[in-house]
């Protein structure tokens, strides 16, 4: 992964969270040894419909399953209806049981 810009390091970490799971910009900056650049993979997430692969950036969420960038698919509501279709429940933009959603790619990968 060395010869991969950030971007496309964050994009192949995202690739992996599992269907029905989500993960925050702090654990895949932290898994990609930039603890401190949670808003540069928030960035990547803005970015990530100009990949050359599907990155499904629903995933991705802030540090305490709010759902923060929600405004960046197309929708106010996209996000959510992405992740209900996997089936975690969204009140308020927060993600219920976040817990027990949450994967950490420095425990997974």
């Amino acid at each position: 992964m060395s010869d991969l810009s950030f971007f496309e390091k964050v994009y192949a970490v995202v690739r992996q969270i599992p269907y029905g799971r989500v993960t925050s910009y702090r654990a895949i900056a932290r898994y990609l040894g930039s603890e401190g650049s949670a808003r540069m993979v928030g960035w990547a997430m803005n970015h990530s419909h100009t990949a050359t692969l599907d990155v499904p950036a629903h995933r991705v969420v802030n540090r305490i399953g709010m759902l923060t960038g929600k405004h960046h698919f197309g929708g106010p509501h996209v996000m959510q209806q992405l992740l209900e279709s996997e089936g975690i429940e969204i009140i308020d933009d927060q993600i219920v049981h976040f817990e027990e959603h949450f994967w950490d790619p420095a425990r997974e990968l």
